[in-house]
């Protein structure tokens, strides 16, 4: 019994073995497999035996043309633990596919000694988001305290070590970089070797380092800066406007202002330096001032700004209009200024009788922007004087109405003889038919109307646009007083064939109020893009009705969403904007960025689901804007997801999930958060220490 026993044994081993043997031999036959899968779940397989002898088959498959053996391969050579395999480990970390890279980071935190750890810290700096969040997570895996801020510091060293390098024994472009880089840094020690650079006789480089100061944030270099504003060089100048605007100088205010009134290439930033300084009474005065003396086009642009502010003094622009020599400044003021400037309207009236047509011009806008009904009367009279003297240039060649048919013998579609072509018309029609209800169907699945296209009313328009903006202006002045019979003047107008004054007619009916809207607002399917920009800010600007009309198109218009949307975001959006603008995101494109932040603005928490699917992917463009409208919400739930992007290679990215974070209040991140307080960029660890200072505040409030 005995014996029969053994022998049954023995044989049941050797059965065994031989199906191991066959198994194996069947994965090693795997490993040729033309077929990636096939290949890599053999190395999957092999792994699990963990026989020391398959080393060698795991580093051939490192090398493999797929990126998923290659993973699985580091997968293997981690599960060895060899130290011989740390090298190997190192490049698959530099590999092009980034779940190879998480792989191999994971891998390397199985091995624990100080080559694998010295990997990991240096690619922490060279890699995505992804790769390296898993390389925070392989190191906290091997125990290394304080992980992420060990790596995030010594990004730090190695990213200032670099740009001093370039800085000292770079060419003259990596001097340039290295000097911007510097200053992005906010350390003291970049300011002491940037503001020798300031006078340095290369301009870009000596530009770049003014840059660079601003960055830096300290106002020492308030005195090295302010200086160059006179200089010649224009690079310079710029530098020199950026850096003060960073600094928050307001000492600048007086140069700045004379930059901007001096009508240069470098008056409009200086103008927008002035701007975004803190408000206080020395800015709103240069403000003033600029209104009245700068560039047409930016002195009615710094009005209007001073409109929301509060308007400006008028006794400066009542003296600028006594005189005509001087008055096309004071005009431009009011033009700005609107409703605040409604008391210089006596002084603006009697320019609409001036025998220079610029003076007129300004002055109707002037009226218009102004808006009281008690100047229609001389607006109207404008407007009959300056249509007598258009039609006469705009006289009809031919005075009948030109045919919107062809004449018999000469359609195209319809061929010499009939007879002999009949089929293949027929056919041809037959296809062209339903290629046109194929169309239509699609646009009314889309939800968007069938626009037939404008049918020519003139051969040739012998006037020039710009002959034609008088009265274009007039057409835009009559909507906004509201005079008598504009409305259906305007009509009248909107379908003209010269753009110029189908644009001016379209925003006069939209500045009649809400019957005017819902006229023009029928023309927002325009392929005219000015025009369009022109009717969509007019009606944004009529408060709810016009809004609300934009929103209604919004759906329905596929090219120009863009325009709409900017449109909105000039002067918000009402609650019933939240749906399309959650499905402009959705889809994506530049569109969709704009339309975050407005979402944002409206503090639409429905829209938190949409913002945090988009972010989602790591490819999705906007990230910034994404992120501080989810900030702006404040909703804790998408913490998760915007904590993400706090290990982001991207500064700008790492610090917006900071501020994000910080308005959602949430202090899961603290670790995280305070690893940044190392980050190489100041924005980045300012960033970090108010979400820390703000997350701590509200775990206090809540114990």
């Amino acid at each position: 019994m005995r014996t029969g026993a053994r022998k049954f044994l023995v044989v049941l081993a050797l059965l065994v073995n031989a199906g191991c043997n066959g198994s194996r031999d069947q994965l090693l036959a795997d490993l040729q497999s033309p077929r990636p899968e096939v290949r890599a779940l053999a190395v999957k397989k092999l792994a699990e035996e963990a026989r020391p002898d398959d080393l060698a088959l795991f580093t051939r498959a490192a090398k493999d043309m797929a990126a998923i053996v290659r993973g699985e391969a580091a997968v293997a050579l981690g599960k060895s633990q060899d130290p011989r395999v740390v090298d190997l480990l190192g490049e698959l970390l530099e590999d092009s596919d980034v779940d190879v890279q998480g792989n191999a980071a994971m891998a390397l935190s199985q091995v624990k000694n100080d080559k694998a750890k010295a990997y990991l810290t240096l690619q922490y700096g060279r890699r995505s988001r992804q790769t390296r969040q898993v390389i925070v997570q392989a190191l906290k895996q091997a125990n290394v305290p304080g992980a992420m801020a060990e790596v995030v510091a010594a990004e730090s060293k190695a990213i200032w070590d670099r740009n001093l390098l370039a800085l000292h024994e770079g060419s003259l472009p990596e001097r340039v970089g290295a000097a911007e880089e510097l200053g992005k840094s906010g350390r003291p020690d970049a300011f002491n070797r940037l503001v020798p650079l300031v006078r340095d006789s290369q301009v870009i480089l000596a530009a770049a380092a003014v840059r660079g100061l601003g960055d830096v944030g300290d106002k020492r270099a308030v005195p090295a800066i302010l200086p160059l504003l006179d200089e010649s060089f224009p690079e310079l100048r710029e530098s020199a406007i950026t850096a003060l605007v960073r600094l928050q100088e307001l000492q600048a205010v007086p140069r700045l202002q004379a930059v901007a009134v001096e009508k240069s290439s470098v008056s409009p930033l200086a103008i927008d330096a002035l701007l975004e300084l803190p408000r206080q009474p020395q800015t709103d005065a240069a403000l003033c001032v600029i209104a009245l003396d700068a560039v047409p086009v930016e002195a009615i642009s710094v009005a209007r700004v001073m409109r929301e502010r509060g308007g400006c003094p008028l006794e400066p622009i009542v003296e600028r209009l006594a005189r005509p020599a001087t008055a096309a400044s004071g005009l431009q003021a009011v033009i700005g200024l609107g409703p605040t400037a409604k008391d210089t309207l006596p002084k603006v009236l009697p320019y609409l009788t001036q025998a220079d047509s610029a003076l007129r011009a300004l002055a109707v806008d002037a009226v218009a922007a102004i808006g009281e009904t008690s100047a229609a009367p001389l607006l109207q009279k404008a407007f009959e004087q300056e249509l007598a003297s258009v039609q006469a240039l705009r006289q009809d060649w031919i005075s009948k109405p030109l045919p919107e048919n062809y004449g018999r013998g000469f359609d195209p579609t319809v061929q010499d003889d009939p007879a002999e072509d009949k089929k293949r018309t027929e056919k041809h029609g037959s296809l062209m038919a339903r290629v046109k209800a194929l169309n239509a169907a699609k646009a009314r699945n889309l939800g968007r109307p069938t626009v037939a296209q404008r049918v020519p009313t003139e051969l040739f328009d012998d006037v020039e646009p710009t002959r034609l903006e008088p009265l274009a202006g007039l057409l835009r002045a009559l909507g906004s007083v509201k005079a008598p019979g504009a409305q259906e003047l305007l009509k009248g107008f909107a379908a003209d064939s010269s753009v110029t004054l189908r644009s001016a007619a379209l925003v006069g009916l939209a500045r009649l109020g809400p019957e005017g809207v819902a006229l023009a607002k029928a023309s927002l399917f325009e392929t005219h893009r000015e025009l369009l920009k022109a009717l969509a800010q007019a009606l944004a600007e009529q408060g709810e009705a016009g809004q609300s009309a934009l929103v209604e198109f919004l759906p329905q218009i596929s090219n120009e969403k863009l325009v709409l949307i900017e449109a909105l975001s000039r002067t918000g959006a009402p609650a019933s904007a939240v749906e399309p603008l959650r499905k402009v995101v959705t889809e994506g494109g530049p569109e969709a960025v704009l339309a975050a932040s407005l979402l944002g603005r409206m503090k639409a928490k429905e829209a938190v689901p949409t913002l945090i699917k988009v972010l989602e992917d790591p490819t999705s463009v906007g990230r910034r804007e994404m992120l501080t409208a989810l900030g702006e919400l404040g909703d804790s739930s998408a913490a998760e997801v915007v904590a993400r992007d706090l290990y982001h290679d991207l500064p700008e990215i790492r610090a917006a999930a900071a501020g994000a974070l910080a308005r959602m209040g949430t202090g899961s991140q603290a670790d995280a958060l305070d690893a940044l307080k190392s980050d190489y960029y100041r924005r980045v660890r300012e960033a970090a220490v108010t979400a820390l200072a703000k997350t701590t505040t509200a775990a206090e409030g809540t114990r």
